[in-house]
């Protein structure tokens, strides 16, 4: 099996690093060679076909947020080759260096499948679910196949992670409308680009993000990394939803306590 790539050193430069700092996210390409990506697809579509949540309802019986993609979490608890994929010390590096810490823990990763026909992401900003006490959070997005404009990529807010927007609001009509309204008034720049086969973005907890409808016949097949400081502590739940996500995904851990359950593995620690 090709890993090219999936361990190897990638290279970022002070001013790549700087901007992503300021903007709250950054598209990089190259990151992931082809022929490593396409061995790695068959095993993650057919996890997320096994676990798909919303297998047979029709789209127009969905809320929103389910019209939006199907979602299957920790898919590397469920296969040795998708934890392969997944503990990438390629991508847990970059997102080591993009954040600036000694290291980084898995929170969890996810894939997000937008189906054809898929509707709007609305805007949101991560965090909002994650019961974290710093802003040391990033998540890496890798498009499984190229994703154009028409397919719904990620849309960001450049620097938006400073504006403190939307952070109280779940993924909903509501938070498309509310938050489009500032991104609007405060002139907040709406960053949309394709990605090629092998492109990768970074984000921020606290940025704001959203996608496009998929219009094609293809289905938007995306896998996600969500990494934190490998000092994360846990943050006592302000909403229901970290309520849900700390029993989720790091249930042995107390509120003050570092992040360090077993499904929180380190994935990259600085030498």
């Amino acid at each position: 099996m090709p890993t090219d790539l999936l361990n190897d050193a990638y290279s970022l430069d002070e001013q790549q690093i700087a901007r992503f700092r300021e903007d709250g996210f950054i598209h990089l390409s190259n990151v992931l060679s082809a022929e490593m990506l396409a061995s790695f697809t068959p095993v993650l579509n057919r996890l997320v076909d096994e676990k798909n949540p919303m297998l047979g309802k029709p789209m127009e019986e969905r809320s929103l947020y389910d019209q939006a993609f199907i979602q299957v979490g920790n898919l590397w608890e469920m296969d040795e080759q998708a934890k392969e994929f997944v503990f990438s010390k390629r991508l847990a590096r970059i997102a080591t260096e993009l954040l600036g810490t000694r290291g980084i823990r898995l929170w969890h990763d996810q894939a997000l499948y937008k189906e054809p026909s898929g509707g709007v992401t609305p805007w949101h900003v991560d965090q909002h679910y994650w019961p974290m006490d710093s802003p040391l959070s990033v998540t890496a997005w890798i498009p499984l196949q190229p994703v154009p404009l028409e397919m719904g990529p990620l849309c960001f807010g450049r620097g938006s992670h400073h504006k403190k927007v939307g952070r109280d609001l779940e993924i909903s009509a509501e938070s498309e409308q509310v938050i489009q309204a500032s991104v609007s008034e405060q002139k907040i720049d709406e960053i949309q680009e394709p990605y090629e086969l092998g492109d990768v973005s970074f984000h921020l907890g606290w940025n704001l993000h959203r996608a496009g409808p998929n219009t094609t016949s293809q289905p938007r097949r995306v896998m996600t990394m969500i990494y934190m400081d490998i000092d994360m502590r846990l943050a006592k739940p302000k909403n229901d939803n970290q309520q849900v996500d700390w029993e989720r995904w790091t249930s042995t851990t107390k509120v003050g306590d570092i992040m360090a359950d077993p499904m929180n593995p380190v994935l990259y620690e600085q030498q």
